[in-house]
């Protein structure tokens, strides 16, 4: 487990956990300095979540829900160990991807060879819509392409975005998957996502953080101009 830097006590403090063999981030957020009791969120669930569960016991959280950026086996396959140690958590995701969870052809897991399912969500989001996690504003921007119902959480007052595999640092998800789709990719990219500050922290579901900034200006993959790299 890593733990992203102390921020001002406006924005939330978020842990990152790199889970399973896909290593999938995993983020716990939080207010900052958090006391026993205190809520808390999960955006994304991957395989073999116990290091994130400990933490979150160790720390008291309560969590209030688990909000997925998309219905991909890494990203879902811990969450009915999850469950069964906070079995009130709900589980939110977009509506485009609502058969997902219980479908091992659908969540990619089958192909893998070991059928993976989840509990069936409790809410689906839409784009557009404000989440009010922690008692703040977190907008979801629906950016498919790797996914048909991939999302992105985006904090405004602090300039952070949980963008599932959408953008990496230096690269974008795969788009070779069923459901999966470059142009819809790029789009959500230049439309979503290169129209936030440059500023903005990207916290991707695999590898480091990056700024929307830089990637503008560099990634080889979607060129804020629309040019292919």
């Amino acid at each position: 487990m890593t733990q992203m830097p102390a921020q001002p006590n406006h924005k939330p403090e978020i842990r990152v956990f790199p889970l399973g063999p896909f290593e999938t981030n995993c983020y716990v957020v939080s207010a900052p300095d958090p006391k026993p009791g205190d809520p808390c969120w999960v955006a994304d669930c991957g395989l073999e979540p116990g290091r994130m569960i400990r933490e979150i016991e160790a720390l008291g959280l309560e969590p209030e829900a688990v909000v997925l950026t998309h219905a991909h086996l890494d990203h879902i396959g811990g969450l009915f160990e999850f469950r069964r140690q906070f079995p009130r958590t709900p589980i939110w995701i977009h509506q485009a991807e609502e058969a997902w969870l219980t479908d091992p052809m659908l969540n990619l897991s089958a192909g893998y060879g070991f059928e993976i399912t989840a509990p069936t969500p409790d809410r689906l989001l839409k784009h557009a819509e404000t989440l009010t996690l922690l008692g703040q504003p977190w907008q979801v921007r629906h950016t498919p392409g790797h996914s048909p119902g991939g999302i992105t959480l985006y904090h405004e007052p602090s300039g952070v975005a949980i963008v599932g595999d959408t953008l990496f640092a230096g690269s974008i998800g795969r788009h070779d998957f069923p459901g999966s789709d470059f142009a819809t990719l790029a789009k959500s990219i230049r439309e979503q996502l290169y129209t936030l500050p440059e500023d903005t922290l990207v916290l991707p579901g695999h590898g480091p953080s990056t700024k929307i900034g830089r990637e503008k200006m560099s990634n080889p993959f979607v060129r804020a101009d629309g040019v292919h790299a």
